[in-house]
C-alpha cells in the first residue's frame, strides 16, 4: 500500500493536482523539469489571466471547496443539531485542524485523484478527530477506524511490530477503496455508502429491505439505523458545511498550505525510529506522528520498509541513510543464555519477538541452551525516548488516570480461563473500563501471563471525610452553558470525581441533555 516517492517537485502546473507524495506528470513532448523564466517567451495578458484562474489554490480548504459534490441537506434537523454544536465549540475545530495539518494534503489530493467528493477527506474528523492512535471499544484503530477483519480484507497488515490501520497512506487508500465499493453497492448514493461505512453494508441493506416491505422511501433520511449511524452522516455533512461556508458561520479555519508535507522514503530494511529521527533532523515524536503504524521502537523487520519524512528533511535523511549500512540501522546486543531462560522471556526482556530472535540467530525451533550467545536487536535509546510507541502510550495513560481519579491502582495476572467479563466481575468494574485502562478492547484476546492494571473504586469511607456527611447518589441533567467546573462548584465535589463517576474524558465537551451521576454530601450543596 506504500508508494515510494524519491523526490517531490513543488512546482504546480496550471490545473494539475498533486497527491501527498507525487511529482508532476510530464505532458506529451515535455520534459519533467522546473520551469525556467526566459526573455524569449512572450505571454499576453489574456493568457496570464487564464493561468491565474486555473492555478491551484494555495490553501487546502479552498481546494476542498472546489471539489465538493454532496448535498449537505441543511434542511434536516439532524444536520442542524450537529452544525449548532460545532459552531458553539470553535476551539474544537482549531485543535482538529492543527492535528490534521501534516496529513490533509495527502488525503484530500487522494480523493481528488479518485474523483470522489472531497467531503470524504473530512471523515477522519468524525471517526477519530484525526488522531492516528485512536482505538475504540469496538477494536477500531487509526484515523479511519478500521476493525481488524475489515483492515485485513483491504490489505492492512496487523502484526506485533506494525498496524497498517494506523498507517496514514495505507489506511487512507484502504478507506477510499472501501467507500467507493460501498458507493457502487448502493447505486452511487454516497450517504448510504457513508452509513454503511459506519454500521456495515448488511445493516443498511436490511434497513432498506424493511422500508421496501412497508412501501417507504429508501434514502438515508428515511431509514431506521443504529443510533450512532443516525448521527454519523449528519456530523460529516455539518463539518462539510462549516468548511464550505466558514465565513458565513463565523469560523476562521487556519490555512493548510497546498504543498506536500511528507514524502515516502524507501529504507530497504528495519531501522530504529529514534535513529531515523536523528538522521532526518526531527524529533522522535514527529517520526511517530508521521508513521503511527509502527508499534515499537523500530520499523518492522518484515516491512513495510519505508518511512514518511517531512519534505524539507527528505534529502538529508536519504543522504544519511545511504551512508549507513543495514547492519548499523539497529543496535545489536550479545546476550548469554542463562539457566531458566526461554525465547519468550528473552524476547520480552529486549522488547522484540521470538520470530526475530530465531531469524537473527538462525534458530529453527524453541530450543536454546545455557551459555549460548544470542545476537538480539535492541533500541538505541531509553524507552522514554519512544514516547509514542504502544508501550509508552500505555504508561502515559496510567499516569493520566492516576492524576484524575481517586481510584487505587492494582494488578491482575491473566490465568487460563480468564476473560474480561470474569476479571471485571471479580474487581467490580466495567468490562469496557477494564479494557480501556489496558489500551485494549473487550473483544481483544487475553494472553495467559499478561499483567492487567485495575483501578479499583473508592470505598464509601473514601467519599466521606467525617461522620456528619450524608452522601447521596444524585442524577444531574446538563444544561446549556454548564461546564465540569461549574457543576463541581455547585455540588461541592471535584472535577476529577465527576470524570471518574461518569467515565468521562476531560477533553470532551459536555452536551446539553447529557445525564451525570454524582455522589453528593447533601449537607454541603449550594
Amino acid at each position: 500500500m506504500f508508494s515510494s516517492c524519491k523526490s517531490v517537485l513543488s512546482v504546480f502546473v496550471a490545473g494539475a493536482v498533486l497527491s501527498g507524495c507525487q511529482s508532476v506528470s510530464e505532458k506529451p513532448g515535455q520534459t519533467n523539469t522546473a520551469i525556467q523564466p526566459t526573455s524569449s517567451v512572450t505571454v499576453n495578458k489574456t493568457e496570464q489571466v487564464n493561468q491565474a484562474e486555473t492555478a491551484a489554490p494555495t490553501d487546502l480548504w479552498v481546494l476542498t471547496r472546489q471539489h465538493m459534490q454532496l448535498d449537505l441537506h441543511l434542511d434536516q434537523a439532524r444536520v442542524q443539531t450537529q452544525l449548532n454544536w460545532y459552531k458553539k465549540h470553535p476551539t474544537y475545530m482549531d485543535r482538529i485542524v492543527k492535528r490534521a495539518t501534516p496529513y490533509y494534503h495527502y488525503i484530500v489530493n487522494e480523493a481528488i485523484k479518485r474523483g470522489i467528493p472531497t467531503e470524504l477527506a473530512l471523515l477522519p474528523i468524525v471517526e477519530s478527530a484525526f488522531d492516528p492512535f485512536a482505538y475504540s471499544h469496538g477494536r477500531a484503530a487509526g484515523p479511519w477506524q478500521f476493525i481488524p477483519s475489515t483492515g485485513k480484507h483491504f490489505g492492512l497488515q496487523q502484526t506485533w511490530w506494525y498496524d497498517g490501520r494506523r498507517d496514514i497512506t495505507a489506511s487512507t487508500e484502504a478507506a477510499f477503496t472501501y467507500l467507493q465499493q460501498l458507493n457502487k453497492r448502493f447505486d452511487g448514493d454516497w450517504l448510504l455508502a457513508l452509513a454503511a461505512y459506519n454500521a456495515g453494508g448488511g445493516n443498511v441493506s436490511k434497513a432498506i429491505k424493511r422500508n421496501k416491505r412497508s412501501d417507504k422511501a429508501t434514502d438515508y433520511w428515511s431509514l431506521k439505523l443504529p443510533k450512532e449511524t443516525m448521527a454519523y452522516v449528519p456530523k460529516l455533512l455539518a463539518i462539510a458545511e462549516l468548511v464550505k461556508n466558514s465565513d458565513a458561520h463565523g469560523l476562521t479555519l487556519k490555512e493548510i498550505p497546498n504543498t506536500p508535507y511528507f514524502t515516502s522514503v524507501d529504507t530497504g530494511s528495519q531501522i530504529d525510529l529514534a535513529q531515523a529521527a536523528e538522521m532526518a533532523g526531527i524529533t522522535t515524536k514527529e517520526i511517530y506522528l508521521l508513521n503511527p503504524g509502527f508499534n515499537r521502537w523500530a520499523t518492522s523487520p518484515d516491512g513495510p520498509h519505508s518511512l514518511l519524512i517531512p519534505v524539507a528533511q527528505a534529502t538529508q535523511f536519504q543522504s544519511a541513510l545511504k551512508n549507513l549500512p543495514e547492519k548499523e540501522r539497529v543496535k545489536w546486543t550479545r546476550y548469554k543464555v542463562k539457566s531458566g531462560d526461554s525465547l519468550i522471556s528473552i524476547a520480552s526482556k529486549f522488547d522484540t519477538t521470538v520470530a526475530q530472535i530465531r531469524k537473527s540467530n538462525k534458530i529453527s525451533g524453541n530450543r536454546i541452551r545455557s551459555g549460548q550467545t544470542l545476537m538480539i536487536s535492541t533500541a538505541s535509546q531509553q524507552a522514554s525516548e519512544y514516547a509514542l510507541s504502544q508501550q509508552q502510550r500505555h504508561i502515559e495513560k496510567q499516569k493520566t488516570i492516576s492524576r484524575t481519579t481517586d481510584r487505587k491502582e492494582q494488578y491482575h495476572t491473566v490465568r487460563s480461563g480468564d476473560s474480561f467479563w470474569s476479571i471485571a466481575r471479580k474487581y467490580q468494574v466495567g468490562v469496557r473500563q477494564l479494557a480501556r485502562w489496558n489500551s485494549m478492547a473487550p473483544g481483544d484476546a487475553l494472553r495467559v501471563g499478561k499483567r492487567l492494571v485495575i483501578w479499583s473504586k473508592p470505598t464509601q469511607t473514601a467519599l466521606s471525610s467525617s461522620d456528619r456527611q450524608i452522601i447521596r447518589k444524585v442524577g444531574y441533567k446538563v444544561r446549556s452553558g454548564d461546564s465540569l467546573s461549574l457543576i463541581a462548584d455547585k455540588f461541592n465535589v471535584r472535577v476529577a470525581d465527576i470524570l471518574s463517576w461518569n467515565k468521562l474524558n476531560k477533553k470532551r465537551y459536555l452536551q446539553p441533555g447529557q445525564r451525570l451521576t454524582l455522589y453528593v454530601d447533601v449537607t454541603r450543596t449550594n
